[in-house]
């Protein structure tokens, strides 16, 4: 794709534009797009395991790990690496290419960072790509993460920048962004993406993916979350997104971010299979896989594989090429096939 196409400079009038087309208009191009850099019937698929569950200080209003809120999450200490490498042992024989690990911290201590770095090489060994969301990193926390084998960082801006203050009060929009840097700065990729569903307007929908388009690079990896409302928390009783706008929020986040891989995130369980096929699509080129997504719920692995056959669709695997540190997904097909999903031009 010539340099020139993909653009940082995206205004909100213009992304607006583009939610109000007619919605089949909106599919087509998203879904041209889609097919003009990666193979629209390949899916890549990772697993999310909460490392390090609850006990979270911060208030993010959509979040049952938050320690101030009553939601039966329990505080739990950061897992040995032996019972992580089971898991993600687990994963990989159920056709996962990456496995991610979050942790329910504003961000890790000094004294953390060794801990998850002896996780991330022990998954690493196996021949996952690995991804971690840890809050908010310090000094030389991404660097050293980077020369353990991590190949993505996720952080996610969450929502809007004029819609953020009404979600988080104890941390700054700017705060994400400075991560977002570090991680950029360390030769991390970058996976970041937002929640929907959440009480913002459309305007404020289209903002939010005007931030990511605009960011200095696309993020590699884009999670369109649909929020899960969980009681206790003050989104708990949020009324439910209408599922064709949430197609739509996939459809103009493949057309402004035609490299980046959108991964169809959260609120799975939620939609129908229906719903999934348009989201596919739309360009939706990515989903989690297993029954759980951190500590809420995920259509199950036989669920994911069945609705695969019915759509025509298929994983993509991590091939390792010969002295490089971090290996790029390339499609699951026959030998000699050479299509990548274009994860390496950009979470």
């Amino acid at each position: 794709m010539p340099e020139a196409l993909i653009r940082h400079d995206w205004t909100r009038e213009e992304v607006g534009a583009l939610f109000a087309l007619p919605f089949n208009e909106l599919l087509h191009r998203a879904h041209a797009v889609h097919r003009e850099h990666h193979d629209p019937n390949a899916v890549q698929v990772s697993t999310l395991l909460s490392i390090k569950t609850g006990g979270c200080p911060e208030d993010c209003a959509y979040c049952p790990q938050a320690a101030r809120y009553d939601t039966g999450v329990q505080a739990q200490k950061l897992m040995d690496v032996d019972d992580v490498l089971e898991r993600a042992k687990a994963a990989k024989a159920a056709g996962a290419s990456r496995f991610c690990m979050g942790a329910a911290w504003r961000g890790p201590k000094d004294r953390d960072i060794p801990k998850v770095a002896e996780i991330v090489r022990a998954v690493k060994g196996l021949g996952l790509e690995t991804c971690a969301t840890l809050g908010l990193l310090g000094d030389g926390h991404a660097r050293q993460l980077k020369d353990a084998g991590l190949d993505y960082y996720n952080h996610n801006i969450d929502t809007a920048p004029e819609f953020y203050g009404e979600i988080i009060h104890t941390r700054e929009y700017q705060d994400r962004l400075q991560t977002l840097e570090q991680v950029r700065d360390a030769g991390l990729k970058t996976c970041c993406g937002g929640i929907v569903g959440m009480g913002e307007t459309r305007a404020q929908r289209a903002g939010l993916l005007q931030a990511l388009a605009n960011l200095p690079e696309h993020p590699h990896s884009v999670p369109i979350n649909q929020l899960v409302p969980v009681p206790g928390t003050p989104l708990g009783n949020a009324e439910k997104l209408d599922p064709f706008e949430f197609v739509r929020t996939i459809a103009v986040a493949r057309i402004l971010m035609p490299l980046s891989i959108v991964r169809l995130s959260a609120g799975r369980q939620q939609m129908d299979d229906a719903v999934q096929a348009l989201c596919f699509y739309a360009g939706a080129g990515s989903i989690f896989y297993g029954e759980k997504l951190l500590i809420t719920g995920n259509p199950d692995t036989e669920h994911d594989r069945a609705l695969f056959r019915r759509l025509d669709l298929h994983a993509m695997e991590v091939v390792e090429e010969a002295g490089t540190v971090h290996a790029d997904i390339m499609e699951a097909a026959p030998a000699g096939c050479g299509h990548g999903c274009g994860c390496s031009a950009a979470a």
